[in-house]
């Protein structure tokens, strides 16, 4: 962000021009785009033009002085027929994305069609979407194997099908990962977002009643002081990213900001707080515990275990997403939050007891698991959703507690030991050694 610059005048050429006439600038040096030159306007003083764009704080959802310098130039209605329309969901086979396809078929009113596009890493898995595949496979749901940095395979997709809605899911997203290899994180997160806002303005052209809603997170906002229980992100809140992550995922918001304000695009984003419940890739805490804790293997903690997430169940961002998608604002940010913070090693504890009594365990017996590592690079110690907004003008709110999310959580991984097991493959397990075990 640009800081004013206090210009010091010099005693030396203070003395040097004292007495003397300046001549008038000449008029070559006129400003561009003006009328009169500024020197030979008398008129009552020259109010200042409203700031640049490029001035605007990351994080708002509409630059203040364009409110007052032009007019609004998208309506603000939600994407035509939104229960009937044909929606791509991109990175749909991945943890939220598989949740929200789930979500979608649950509707009683939802009777539009789901694209789904996925190039199927590590962390895509078709297998979350089996039911949904068998029951509305080439009707209502159909799926395509792309990658979103290929932009011809990309523009395929786009011609095949009319889309109305796009819900960009699809991202890299673990912060351990993009330290040990960046440039996926890049090439994702960027040019495939990139790619997905070039392909939607071009099929788009002038439409309004469509929408591309993009999925971001709170780690785009840094860290926030653990001291200062009361401070939250807003949707204000400055951008500070602080790993290659959060980086390339605040540039993909600025991106998608960009194209509203640039080209109209009807956008929304949204930013989430940590997701869990079932179909997570056991590579984040929640998952990766509850594996570990059925193989009887080490539980790795880092640092202290003092880091503080706010904790949202996958469904409660589910309903969020759908709430913006049917009376969000176009350009708006919305803040989606569990309003539920725990520090790592707290939520540890609790979750070593629901193991042990979900297995008929001792209470207490998970706990001589729980073994402390090296920190990671540029850890974030506190992270918190002020969500608000998206309560206060679209009437959303969380519907599952905790207490309640976290058993309905473990109880599925105990019930689908072959979901894990067929996800922990080759590449997991190299992913794990270098990631704790090494440490």
């Amino acid at each position: 962000m640009e800081t004013n610059k206090t210009t010091t005048i010099r005693p030396s050429c203070a003395k040097a021009t004292a007495g003397r006439h300046l001549d008038p600038p000449a008029p070559r040096l006129r400003r561009a785009g003006t009328s009169t030159p500024r020197h030979l306007d008398t008129s009552t003083p020259r109010q200042l033009d409203p700031p640049s764009p490029r001035l605007w704080r990351a994080g708002t959802s509409t630059p203040r002085h364009l409110d007052t310098s032009t007019p609004r130039h998208l309506d603000n209605s939600t994407p035509r027929h939104l229960d009937t329309s044909t929606l791509l969901i991109t990175g749909g086979s991945g943890f939220i994305g598989s949740n929200f396809i789930h979500y979608l078929f649950r509707l009683p009113h939802f009777t539009g069609k789901i694209i789904n596009i996925d190039c199927l890493t590590y962390a895509g898995n078709p297998l979350n979407l089996t039911e949904i595949d068998e029951k509305y496979g080439g009707t209502r749901y159909f799926f395509e194997k792309v990658d979103i940095t290929d932009h011809a395979a990309l523009k395929t997709v786009f011609e095949k099908y009319e889309i109305d809605v796009i819900v960009h899911f699809a991202a890299e997203s673990h912060v351990d990962r993009s330290i040990a290899g960046p440039a996926a994180f890049i090439r994702t997160n960027i040019l495939g977002t990139f790619n997905l806002l070039e392909l939607a303005r071009e099929k788009w052209g002038s439409r309004r009643d469509v929408r591309f809603h993009h999925i971001s997170t709170d780690e785009v906002y840094g860290s926030l002081n653990e001291a200062e229980v009361e401070a939250k992100f807003k949707e204000d809140t400055p951008y500070d990213p602080h790993s290659p992550y959060s980086a390339s995922k605040a540039s993909s918001d600025h991106l998608v900001r960009a194209y509203f304000h640039t080209y109209g695009l009807p956008v929304t984003l949204s930013n989430c707080s940590n997701n869990y419940g079932p179909w997570q890739f056991p590579e984040k805490l929640i998952p990766l515990m509850i594996s570990n804790m059925l193989e009887e293997k080490a539980l790795p903690v880092y640092g202290d275990g003092k880091n503080i997430r706010d904790w949202l169940y996958v469904d409660d961002h589910c309903s969020g997403i759908w709430a913006i998608l049917e009376k969000g604002e176009t350009g708006e940010t919305y803040n989606i939050g569990g309003e539920n913070e725990w520090t790592n090693i707290d939520l540890l504890n609790v979750l070593c007891e629901i193991v042990a009594e979900e297995s008929s365990k001792a209470k207490d017996h998970y706990k001589k698991l729980i073994t402390y590592v090296k920190d990671r690079a540029g850890h974030d110690r506190r992270y918190a959703i002020d969500c608000g907004k998206i309560k206060a003008e679209l009437d959303w709110t969380q519907s599952v507690t905790f207490a309640e999310g976290l058993r309905r959580t473990v109880r599925w991984y105990l019930e689908h030991p072959e979901w894990i097991a067929a996800v922990k493959s080759g590449e997991y397990l190299r992913w794990i050694e270098l990631n704790y075990d090494k440490r």
